[in-house]
């Protein structure tokens, strides 16, 4: 498939050809068809082009990690969905994945293997991070140079598997100002969308949980909320759109950040 003019290939494409890439890019279900993750996954692809990255996409084969049947209580069906990707993966002879989404990122690294499914997973924050350290990307602030930045931390990214300091530091390296939540690293608020509650309507409450973590965020007085999930960059919007700040104060994820301050 084409992004734009960057070519983005797949391991049905790579696998006649004799070829294995260095790393394996799990797009997700959001990523693929959500319009605004789509963008993420835009952002994403012309970063890992951009410095010169191996990669390769499954595309048609690339199914539902199975996260939200498995939050939801349907283990039966998690099963089903995991062990159908598990053996498209080693039939590829996966070793390798980079996920943009938390949520694919905690079941694909700590679910498949007992399963099976052993492979080395990292997320797109720890992986842009790294390029970086590596000099194979640079960055500059561009028009985020001083710009107020809060850091809201997605669930199964923080306290599920303990990466706070990644999406931290990249923020940093656009000379931004990170200005904290009061609620963060561990103790972070969930956005509201984890355990599947992304596909249903809230219980009746005196406030929505992500209208309380919008309000965290809006103490900040940031010019920007940063995010690192799909799923939280939906419940932040609609937080933003509730505070009546729609085309004021975006929310953009990590990827998104580093390819405008590249001008990718």
């Amino acid at each position: 498939m084409e992004n734009g003019t960057i070519k983005v290939p797949t391991m049905a494409e790579k696998m006649p050809e004799g070829k294995k890439p260095e790393v394996l890019f799990w797009v997700g279900c959001a990523g693929s068809f959500d319009d605004r993750a789509k963008k993420i996954t835009k952002a994403f692809v012309k970063i890992l082009s951009k410095a010169g990255v191996d990669f390769a996409v499954l595309g048609t084969e690339e199914s539902c990690t199975g996260d939200p049947a498995k939050r939801a209580g349907n283990e039966f069906l998690f099963m089903m969905q995991a062990m159908a990707n598990i053996e498209v993966l080693n039939a590829y002879e996966i070793t390798d994945i980079v996920t943009a989404c938390p949520h694919c990122f905690n079941t694909l690294k700590n679910e498949y293997p007992e399963l099976g499914g052993n492979y080395k997973v990292i997320h797109h924050t720890t992986f842009i991070n790294n390029l970086l350290k590596e000099g194979k990307l640079s960055v500059e602030g561009g028009s985020f140079k001083g710009k107020r930045i809060t850091f809201h931390d997605p669930c199964y990214l923080g306290r599920a598997n303990g990466i706070y300091e990644a999406p931290r530091e990249l923020i940093q390296k656009l000379d931004a100002e990170l200005v904290e939540m009061r609620r963060c690293k561990s103790n972070g608020l969930c956005c509201g969308a984890g355990g599947a509650q992304m596909f249903k309507e809230p219980e009746k409450g005196n406030k929505d949980i992500n209208i309380e973590r919008t309000e965290e965020a809006l103490e900040t007085q940031p010019e920007i909320i940063a995010a690192a999930c799909p799923f939280c960059n939906t419940m932040m919007t609609d937080g933003v759109k509730n505070s009546e700040k729609e085309g004021q104060l975006p929310v953009l994820d990590i990827a998104e950040l580093i390819a405008q301050a590249k001008d990718l």
